[in-house]
């Protein structure tokens, strides 16, 4: 331990590139011990990359290609790629679906949406990506809930989110694919003014998905009528999880009220979660009731937060 404390010291103060990477390779340093001015380095990076974990090779996939040593370094970059491909790499890893879509549309970008960083984005590390998208949903932990999905479809749906490269409508397909790929009874709606059943499958590839939902006609947006729909059908749910941009006008009934009249019909506690991808200074969902949450944003820790939430961790 000893050792380790003096390498990191070491490495925080270090301009010696040589020294640098023998350092990362012998305590098996990561990049937040490495000097700001030595991430410039090709040679730095490769050492960092022998050992760095999933979440943090997806993180700086940018900087490793703006750099250029994935397009210089093959071995490097069969790395890279490799362990997107590992099925066993990305279950140990336990990297959401998610947070994989948004390494992969940040990375295709060949920009952020804050700072200067620019790279030409290899076609080996996007399909990659890709690959990785897909195949990580087999890891995703179900909640084991009947869970009703209503999904926002008006027109506002397709702006951008604030701080993320993806627009609402893509947002919400995302994270909707992970409910309809891992849990047994799930049932996907789309609304608008109205509710219509959702002709999406779980074996569908994201782009079919906003093919799907890009045909449906738009409208003003209810929140409630997800609720409302399920209590008229005899529809048996324990969540019902609503995805919207927030750009509510069209509440005859407000969603908490919906949702209580759905629970006194049915004497099923059930639970309301809605994803709203933008803040508009309210909420939809009753803040002094413990079974709903209103989320506003997004990040890669967002599916963590619904799923503890509706099994009952949060």
């Amino acid at each position: 331990m000893a050792a380790y404390i003096a390498a990191t010291d070491a490495a925080r103060v270090c301009a010696d590139e040589a020294q640098l990477v023998e350092l990362i390779r012998t305590h098996r340093l990561v990049r937040e011990h490495c000097p700001t001015g030595m991430l410039g380095s090709a040679a730095v990076w490769r050492a960092l990359l022998e050992d760095m974990p999933m979440m943090a090779m997806l993180r700086n996939l940018n900087k490793m290609t703006a750099i250029g040593l994935l397009d210089a370094d093959a071995d490097a970059l069969k790395l890279c790629v490799d362990r997107l491909r590992d099925e066993t790499v990305l279950r140990r890893a336990r990297i959401h679906p998610f947070a994989v879509l948004l390494a992969l549309r940040t990375y295709a970008q060949g920009c952020g949406d804050k700072g200067a960083l620019r790279w030409t984005p290899l076609p080996a590390i996007v399909e990659a990506l890709d690959e990785a998208f897909y195949k990580s949903f087999r890891f995703v932990e179900p909640t084991g809930k009947r869970l009703v999905l209503a999904l926002d479809v008006s027109g506002s749906m397709d702006s951008k989110v604030h701080g993320s490269l993806l627009s609402s409508r893509e947002a919400a397909m995302a994270l909707a694919m992970t409910f309809l790929r891992t849990e047994a009874q799930c049932t996907p709606m789309a609304f608008c003014h109205t509710l219509v059943p959702l002709a999406i499958t779980a074996d569908m590839r994201l782009e079919e998905v906003l093919r799907v939902t890009r045909g449906l006609p738009f409208g003003a947006t209810d929140c409630s009528l997800p609720m409302q729909w399920a209590l008229a059908q005899g529809v048996q749910a324990d969540a019902f999880v609503v995805f919207t941009d927030c750009e509510t006008n069209c509440n005859r009934v407000s969603p908490a009220r919906a949702l209580q009249q759905y629970r006194e019909a049915t004497g099923i506690d059930a639970q309301l979660v809605v994803v709203a991808t933008a803040s508009t200074g309210f909420t939809i969902a009753d803040p002094a009731d413990a079974g709903m949450l209103d989320v506003a944003g997004l990040d890669s820790s967002l599916p963590a937060i619904i799923s503890d939430f509706l099994k009952g961790d949060l």
